[in-house]
């Protein structure tokens, strides 16, 4: 298992930080005022936390997220907490090539300018279903929405860095359990087809996706010279309304393994570090566990695979499109 030491010992790693560091230890003294973020699934759990931490230190934040209700009460939480918080709350449904095209069109309209996106919603170990496009739903969600998100909020993003100056930083949340895939990392050719179907393998499947996507951005904004980083994170073990199609199977593995478990201001510390610390700058197509730089699987260091999956993405997006 990895880290499993530092997990349970909490030591610190060469950022500073380790597995026991929480959000608001890894962004203490930093000022984020003249900062906007998106954060997708911001309204619960590690978002939500995320959120927290981000308008605490000044960022204006925007919360993305399916469920309206749960926003305005995440918002108003902030905001009890913390009355001089900027927060919005804006209606996004990752599952929906429709919606995640009207959240971009939403957006843009308000002509703000955009410096962090945080691509942090997900579902977990889903029974097999297919989205309202036809798509396989923990990829369609966990993968594909954020690619067509980020790959519509990039203009905006590369405009923002350029005028201010400001480097932009993409997150991706990721998991350990991007290393437990289906034999040859991504299923292109049966990506939809329930034959054969794993929710875990689906589940890591999707969290591959994350940081081939994470990555290849990166190669590509690099090769572009734009002052935009793309990474990818682990958050930890954490139990969060995500766990909720396998409730019973996490509270049972918890008593038996509950040292390498964080809390949720311990899982959303690595986001927020990579999100907001002045040690990040210029970093970028990397993987974080415990704010520390690690080395992912070999199907997602594999750069073939990231630019298949690139274009196996916009070819989904574009069909989906065009029906």
């Amino acid at each position: 298992m990895v880290g499993v030491f530092s997990l349970v010992t909490g030591r610190h790693g060469p950022s500073g930080f380790g597995s026991a560091s929480t959000a608001e230890q890894v962004t203490e003294g930093i000022d984020a005022s003249n900062l906007t973020a998106i954060i997708t699934g911001g309204a619960s759990g590690i978002g939500l936390e995320t959120a927290r931490i981000l308008a605490l230190r000044k960022a204006h934040v925007i919360i993305a997220v399916r469920n309206m209700v749960s926003a305005k009460k995440a918002k108003e939480q902030i905001l009890q907490e913390n009355e001089s918080a900027r927060v919005d709350i804006m209606n996004l449904d990752l599952c929906s090539v429709k919606s995640v095209r009207s959240f971009a069109e939403n957006f843009n309209a308000l002509d703000l300018p955009l410096n962090i996106l945080i691509n942090n919603a997900g579902i977990m170990f889903c029974p097999f279903k297919r989205s309202e496009d036809g798509i396989e739903i923990q990829f369609a969600t966990n993968h594909l929405g954020h690619f067509l998100l980020t790959n519509l909020l990039l203009d905006k993003m590369k405009q923002t860095a350029k005028a201010t100056g400001k480097e932009g930083r993409i997150v991706n949340l990721s998991s350990i359990a991007h290393n437990y895939t289906y034999r040859k990392g991504i299923r292109f050719h049966k990506i939809n087809d329930q034959n054969g179907y794993s929710n875990k393998k689906a589940y890591g499947q999707s969290k591959l996706a994350n940081i081939l996507h994470a990555n290849e951005l990166s190669r590509r904004l690099k090769e572009e010279g734009v002052n935009i980083t793309a990474n990818s994170v682990h958050p930890g073990v954490i139990m969060t309304p995500l766990m909720r199609h396998s409730s019973y199977l996490m509270h049972f593995l918890k008593v038996f393994t509950f040292y390498i478990w964080k809390n949720v201001p311990q899982g959303a510390a690595t986001t927020c570090y990579a999100a907001l610390h002045p040690s990040m700058e210029g970093v970028t197509g990397k993987y974080f566990v415990d704010c520390n730089e690690f080395k992912p699987s070999s199907f997602a260091r594999n750069k073939i695979l990231a630019r298949k999956l690139w274009d196996f993405s916009n070819k989904l997006i574009d069909s989906i499109s065009k029906a």
